[in-house]
């Protein structure tokens, strides 16, 4: 059996969030941008379960931008 985790890219918690200009989203220029805390924990169960060998293989997946 294999895990399938969903993992996002997200701005860093420790980050104040500003409104761009224009006022229409958030300003993601020169921002620190990591891995969504909750998708990390997924992971490391993930893996867990393949050192118990519950799974054979764990894969991440993503869906967004190239970064």
């Amino acid at each position: 059996m294999k895990a399938l985790v969903g993992v996002k890219r997200v701005l860093d918690y420790a980050i104040k969030v500003r409104v761009n200009q224009a006022q229409t989203g958030v300003e993601l220029k020169g921002l620190k941008m990591s891995m969504n805390p909750f998708d990390e924990i997924a992971v490391e169960e993930a893996i867990k379960l393949k050192e118990a060998k519950v799974v054979s293989e764990v894969v991440a997946l993503s869906i967004g931008p190239k970064q």
